[in-house]
């Protein structure tokens, strides 16, 4: 969409790319970047024809980290609102009902590792670095970071990575349970769509409310989350996928899911 001036709209038979696209500042998070953020994911999530969206970076950067810049300058009200637009926006990612792939093809720094934390799949080019260096810098991670990284790689990984601002590269990312895969450089995209068309092969309902279950249920007591995929199982059981996906498995056909 053309009406966007920091980022990349497109729609690909079902999958979504969205890509930050301001290479110059290594695609810094600015004010604009994350209201194009919101206003972008706003529209896929009532878009039908999005299924699936893969987020990423134009450049050598997924997002270095919150705009320095502009923040340099910023008074104790005007911090506050930024801080609470990004987590907004964090927030609205997470939430989303439709599956979000991070490709994270370079620098994951900072806000920008906030940003892949809020998806929910996390792909890596085995070129990408990751940290929250925030300590640095006199401050904190803003946008989730202190929340999200602890329930992605337990409290000590957390504490020490916070805490030291240290940068890690993609295998370690992995290793620790920040990533999920780990590809060349040149291949990152192009898995990330295979992926993406996987999930789309699968029951719409079904992912929907997966992705429910598990972010709401992972926020609780394990009771309760049992409670919540119990109600997100339910909303299931009386679909249309649910006769058509048991059908067939049981002629040991392949299912051919409605909303697909």
């Amino acid at each position: 969409m053309s009406s966007y001036k920091t980022i990349k709209y497109e729609l690909k038979e079902g999958v979504l790319f969205i890509a930050i696209n301001r290479p110059e500042a290594l695609n810094a998070l600015n004010d604009t970047v994350l209201d194009e953020l919101s206003a972008a994911f706003s529209v896929a999530a009532s878009d039908d024809d999005v299924k699936v969206v893969v987020l990423t970076g134009e450049g050598r950067s997924f997002v270095a980290g919150a705009d320095i810049a502009q923040m340099v300058g910023f008074d104790m009200p005007e911090q506050r609102a930024y801080c609470q637009k990004g987590i907004s926006t964090m927030n609205f990612i997470d939430d989303m009902p439709k599956p979000v792939i991070a490709a994270i093809n370079g620098f994951a720094l900072g806000g920008g590792c906030e940003l892949a934390m809020s998806c929910d799949i996390r792909l890596a080019s085995d070129k990408a670095k990751f940290g929250q260096p925030e300590v640095n810098l006199g401050i904190l991670p803003g946008f989730g970071g202190t929340q999200r990284l602890p329930r992605l790689v337990g409290k000590g990984m957390a504490n020490y990575l916070i805490l030291t601002g240290e940068i890690i590269g993609a295998d370690e990312a992995k290793n620790i349970g920040l990533v999920e895969k780990v590809y060349p450089a040149d291949e990152l995209l192009a898995e990330a769509e295979k992926l993406a068309r996987l999930i789309m092969t699968k029951s719409p309902i079904g992912v929907q409310q997966s992705l429910l279950a598990i972010s709401r249920g992972t926020e609780t007591d394990l009771k309760t989350g049992c409670v919540i995929e119990t109600e997100a199982f339910m909303s299931t059981a009386c679909s249309e996928d649910k006769v058509i996906g048991m059908k067939a498995f049981l002629e040991k056909g392949t299912p051919e899911f409605k909303g697909r």
